[in-house]
């Protein structure tokens, strides 16, 4: 029998309790650089049962009202009644906020080259492939698919009986790599309770021809086949009681699914909530724009980067590239890197323009991949390709 080589990516949808607590941290953020591109931020994000605790370091001269922030989002994400998880206009909100430590803000401010430390130590990767047109691995791709499309059709009130909290889960089928299999799709989804067999009937129907076959007829161009795969919906059963009362939820928790859904490695760090002169969110969108660039030059068919830094100090510690073994000479890649991009958290944050009040959008649905992201840019392609 042949052994076959499969890997899995998972996602959740904004209505999972992480993700919820993901967007309100962003949100926050998004709201302090709107009026204060300068704000220094450090947000946390906690939910439970009726229940949001918001905490951490922010220092801006925006003027905030940060419980709106957290009713709006709960409001627009769907939880407007404690039944469905937690009630936007019901649940408890305490705010624990205090400025930014003056150690780390001494250690970021700009010094006498103009140049900003990084706001932390720590390790960043990132990752691009050609599996897919936006340089991505299949799996986790799809995965960010199917809930985003099964949140967006429960929105618009296409989707019956289907609640915010939302989970998916895709394998791939790599054993002939040059033409992966569609293996397996598992979708959790919260749902109003079904008053009888034909309703729940219906509403697994609905998920595996109106959300599962739609997403993955979109990939029939591309190289994959998606012809003969196993569905498995709701495998703990009845799914009622979900969001934040189901289960609670913590700013930061979902990192894999942020990514690259375990395809490459991770630092650890997380990236909602914190403004970019943290290193862990600005770094890790550096390295994929590097990554992306490389392939996109057609330097590597895969390509990681591995970027390090130390709180104060502007430049990388070190800069690391694995190709996998398929690309040209890394030392010609490496010098490239060194020469045509500036890997400083200034330099990161002029070139990627990140001051701005983008970031509650990546705090669902990925923040790799998605063209209109400032990171996914290619403009460093026709410099590299100097280097071949």
């Amino acid at each position: 029998m042949e052994e076959l080589n499969l890997f899995t990516s998972e996602s959740v949808s904004e209505g999972h309790p992480d993700k919820l607590c993901d967007q309100i941290s962003d949100a926050i953020l998004d709201a302090c650089l709107a009026q204060d591109e300068n704000s220094r931020v450090a947000c946390e994000t906690f939910a439970t049962t009726e229940t949001v605790i918001v905490g951490g370091e922010i220092t801006t001269n925006a003027k905030v009202d940060y419980e709106k922030i957290v009713r709006d989002t709960l409001r627009n994400i769907g939880y407007t009644h404690k039944d469905l998880g937690i009630g936007a206009d019901t649940c408890r909100v305490e705010i624990l906020i205090d400025p930014q430590s003056q150690e780390i803000s001494d250690s970021v401010d700009e010094d006498s080259d103009k140049q900003i430390g990084a706001g932390d130590q720590g390790i960043m990767f990132g990752y691009a492939c050609k599996e897919t047109e936006g340089l991505m691995p299949y799996p986790i791709v799809i995965a960010h698919n199917l809930v985003r499309e099964a949140s967006n059709q429960r929105k618009a009130g296409l989707f019956k009986f289907a609640r915010p909290d939302m989970k998916s889960q895709v394998t791939i089928d790599y054993t002939d790599e040059q033409h992966p299999k569609v293996h397996t799709v598992v979708m959790s989804i919260q749902h109003d309770p079904f008053n009888d067999e034909n309703k729940e009937e219906e509403f697994f129907n609905y998920v595996k021809e109106n959300i599962i076959q739609k997403v993955l007829d979109e990939y029939k161009k591309d190289n994959i086949d998606s012809s003969d795969y196993k569905v498995i919906l709701n495998p703990s059963g009845s799914f009622i009681l979900g969001g934040p009362h189901g289960d609670t939820g913590l700013t930061g928790r979902k990192i894999i699914v942020d990514t690259y859904g375990g395809y490459s490695r991770h630092g650890g760090g997380a990236f909602s909530g914190k403004d970019a002169t943290k290193v862990d969110r600005s770094a890790a969108y550096a390295a994929r724009w590097v990554a992306k660039n490389v392939v996109a030059a057609g330097m590597a068919d895969h390509c990681e980067i591995q970027l390090s830094y130390a709180i104060g100090i502007a430049q990388p510690i070190s800069i690391r590239i694995d190709t996998y073994g398929k690309s040209i000479d890394k030392e010609i890649i490496a010098q490239a890197i060194r020469n045509e991009f500036d890997l400083t958290p200034a330099g990161i944050i002029k070139e990627l323009d990140l001051k701005r009040p983008i970031y509650l959008d990546t705090a669902t649905y990925g923040h790799m991949g998605r063209k209109h992201f400032p990171w996914e840019q290619t403009n460093k392609v026709e410099a590299l390709k100097k280097y071949l």
